[in-house]
């Protein structure tokens, strides 16, 4: 199938063709004639599948159906759990809509930038917002911004959502736009929580999943090399001058450890930087940047770019810390192999990281061969585990009890 068999109108298809959009995605071919027919959605989707074209397509399809007169009013939220999807998915909406009767107005609101300069924007007339939770609820806050007028309210990789208080959020979210609306939901994982949420977002949603698809990461290679800790370095040095990759992403633990180890890299004289939550919005947006312009050639991250965000031609993922959440390894490594392209993701695992690598491979279902580099084999013997003590019962908090307390303060 083309695009232009899905009921897209002619700019839009000018504009998929210049970008050169030509066969749509699995996701796609799915969800957008789901949404040309007014349909609520929750689609599950993987890393890497299309999902946000999926929506702002036809959103804009729709949207330029039935452009209204005079000053432009907000038609569209999206909520995205970053900044840097922010900015990706509203760059989307400018990119599709580029070529239609009317250029569609659009906004991003996001931290770490002037909340006065985006209310100024607001008011001159937006079609399109696409925030973060939080600075939409600062904005909110001012009562200078109408979403009375509201007609498409999307949730983008909406289980990375599920942190502390986003239920909250979005209750007041619900409450400042019309109940009728047009949902969709798009997320690579649906637990019980994001059920819960979506819930109070939709009631008769059209499902669609694609659990099975062959993967996306089908087409990375993954190799799994066994190293000790203070190694690693070394050994992504001799693997960079030895394979010649030209675009490294590495993924690391912590923030500390992404600043370190990129001063470590730059000194050799690697064209390499760090990235990570505490970096300014205009740092982190010049960062990307230039990594995406081949500018630098390693960028060692946390987890903020594990998801949703689109970089091309990235010769391999680096592991260099094994995720927290075994799902997010995935994730991690749904970076490189984008666009149907094949890919290479390099995982390093020492004995402490023996099994949680195991754990990762069980919950994604894969079975890899472990692998060692001549001059840096892993040495040593694994580490004895010792058995912790029970836990006592009641000595510990349970979350109800922690935002109980945290109710408590607030009316104090």
């Amino acid at each position: 199938m083309r695009f232009r068999n899905l009921n897209l109108s002619t700019p839009i298809q000018k504009a998929l063709q210049e970008n050169n959009y030509t066969k749509p995605t699995p996701v796609q071919e799915k969800v957008i004639p789901l949404v040309l027919e007014k349909n609520d959605v929750m689609a599950k989707a993987q890393t890497g599948s299309g999902k946000s074209a999926s929506f702002v397509l036809p959103i804009l399809e729709l949207w330029s159906r039935n452009i209204p007169e005079g000053k432009a009013k907000i038609k569209v939220l999206v909520l995205t759990p970053t900044r840097e999807l922010t900015l990706q998915v509203a760059e989307y909406f400018s990119t599709f809509g580029n070529y239609l009767a009317r250029n569609p107005k659009v906004v991003s609101i996001i931290g770490g930038e002037s909340i006065g300069d985006q209310l100024y924007t607001i008011q001159q007339g937006c079609d399109i917002v696409v925030a973060t939770s939080g600075r939409l609820l600062d904005v909110l806050s001012k009562k200078q911004m109408n979403l009375s007028k509201l007609e498409y309210f999307v949730l983008d990789e909406a289980d990375k959502m599920l942190n502390l208080g986003f239920s909250e959020e979005l209750d007041l979210i619900l409450e400042a736009i019309p109940s009728q609306r047009q949902n969709l939901l798009f997320s690579a994982t649906y637990p019980q929580k994001m059920l819960d949420i979506a819930s109070k977002i939709t009631q008769t949603p059209v499902e669609v999943s694609f659990e099975n698809e062959a993967p996306v990461v089908e087409k990375i290679l993954q190799r799994v090399i066994e190293v000790n800790p203070e190694n690693r370095g070394p050994l992504l040095r001799h693997l960079m001058k030895k394979e010649k990759w030209k675009s490294i992403l590495v993924f690391m633990a912590n923030k500390r450890a992404t600043d370190n180890i990129a001063e470590k890299f730059k000194k050799r004289g690697y064209l390499a930087e760090s990235f990570h939550g505490d970096l300014t919005q205009e740092d982190r947006n010049y960062t990307l940047e230039q990594f995406k312009a081949k500018k630098i050639q390693i960028l060692f991250a946390t987890d903020l770019v594990s998801r949703g965000l689109d970089i091309d031609d990235i010769s391999c993922v680096v592991n260099y810390d094994l995720p927290r959440s075994p799902a997010d390894y995935i994730h991690r490594i749904g970076r490189t192999g984008r666009a149907g392209k094949s890919g290479l993701a390099v995982t390093f695992i020492g004995h402490e990281e023996q099994d949680h690598f195991k754990l990762i491979e069980k919950r994604s279902n894969i079975k890899l061969e472990r692998e060692q580099i001549k001059g840096f084999e892993l040495k040593g013997d694994a580490p004895i585990k010792e058995k912790g003590k029970a836990p006592v019962k009641g000595k510990r908090k349970s979350k109800k009890d922690k935002l109980r307390e945290q109710a408590l303060k607030k009316i104090k």
